[in-house]
């Protein structure tokens, strides 16, 4: 599988590390007012989608960025890849 790094451009899948559901980067607060549940389900409590799923993949042989792979868990193929700081900007999570 070729993932098409936004920077540097096709790169062969066993360059990457995958490392699960891309709504990891929506991180709960666990010590809001019912951040107990929240960070349970966070933790535990995932689907496993058949279709486009959004996948968090570490570049690890690589310039070790973290990216967000939009793939279909059917057919493997990838119909978008954006750097992950840049879905976690829109997100409000960094500045």
């Amino acid at each position: 599988m070729i993932i098409h790094h936004p920077l540097l451009g096709p790169r062969d899948a066993q360059e990457f590390i995958y490392l699960g559901d891309a709504s990891l980067i929506e991180r709960p607060d666990g010590l809001a007012v019912g951040g107990e549940q929240a960070m349970y389900e966070y933790l535990y409590e995932r689907t496993n989608p058949a279709g486009e799923h959004r996948e968090l993949w570490y570049h690890e042989q690589g310039d070790r960025s973290w990216l967000v792979v939009t793939r279909n868990t059917l057919t493997h193929e990838i119909s978008k890849v954006e750097l992950a700081r840049d879905v976690a900007r829109k997100l409000g999570r960094t500045k």
